[in-house]
């Protein structure tokens, strides 16, 4: 069977998208897209519904598309988004449903006509520690080369609004990297920032709930998390625990996901 093809946006189309109808007023400016930064591990890039070694295909309304809503392909393009939101980017993994649809949904919800659009740069991959992410290594540099081409497709109607961060499921099966977790999250956020030239750039992290194959360590890196609200300033906590937990007792179930993108956009939107 032909894969379907994904509409890509021409960047003239996309502009007259993000200018079109807005109104009102806010923190943001008027007409100007918001882009948000999707990494760290499987349950950002999404496993809802994907966990038996194929995806159920259950697209729940939260997570539909809408012209609205936008992704950078893998090819630096934007394109109307749609689950697997990480199709192309968590390359080897069977994705599902992750969080980055219905937070987008319910930040347009929110905003009304004062945010025309919203631009999703996932950069999640599946089973990797905190380690695999410091600056310099293959990761970092493709996030920070995807958010750079997602600001420069706006062609100056953008802005960098977050980066929604999910990720330490593998740092909870070592000692080592669970003690090491707040220094790496410190030192990531301050990369991050100074590299995108934006030292105040909202990080919002999400407390995992499990961590990977039984690690002992699930609480040690909670801890570190937390600690890194204190310790760095404009980084928020949102906590997972809780959520439906999927048979494979790593991932968050479809209805998870759907209740942590709400969650998340909570936390996004009493920051403004």
């Amino acid at each position: 069977m032909a894969a379907t093809l994904q509409p890509v946006l021409p960047c003239f189309i996309l502009l007259l998208l993000l200018t079109a109808g807005a109104a009102g007023a806010g923190r943001h400016a008027v007409g100007r897209t918001l882009v948000f930064i999707l990494a760290g591990q499987s349950n950002m890039s999404g496993r809802g519904g994907a966990t038996s070694g194929t995806w159920d295909g259950v697209v729940p309304p939260e997570c539909a598309p809408s012209p609205r809503i936008l992704r950078l392909s893998p090819a630096l393009r934007w394109e109307e988004a749609r689950e697997p939101l990480h199709a192309g980017i968590d390359v080897g993994n069977v994705l599902g449903v992750g969080p980055g649809m219905p937070f987008a949904h319910a930040v347009l919800a929110a905003s009304g006509k004062v945010v025309p659009a919203v631009g999703l740069v996932p950069c999640a991959q599946g089973g990797t520690p905190l380690a695999n992410w410091t600056r310099g290594t293959e990761l970092y540099d493709r996030m920070v080369t995807r958010a750079r081409a997602a600001l420069a497709e706006c062609g100056g109607a953008g802005e960098l609004a977050a980066m929604l961060w999910y990720q330490g499921e593998t740092d909870a099966m070592k000692k080592e990297d669970a003690e090491l977790y707040q220094g790496r999250m410190e030192e990531l956020v301050r990369d991050v920032r100074r590299d995108l030239g934006r030292p105040d750039l909202l990080v919002i992290q999400v407390g995992i709930a499990t961590a990977q194959y039984g690690g002992k360590f699930l609480d040690r890196v909670r801890e570190a998390q937390k600690a890194v609200t204190l310790s760095v300033p404009n980084v928020k906590y949102v906590d997972a625990m809780g959520l439906p937990i999927a048979s494979d007792n790593t991932h968050l179930t479809t209805e998870a996901q759907v209740q942590l993108g709400n969650m998340l956009a909570k936390s996004y939107l009493e920051t403004l």
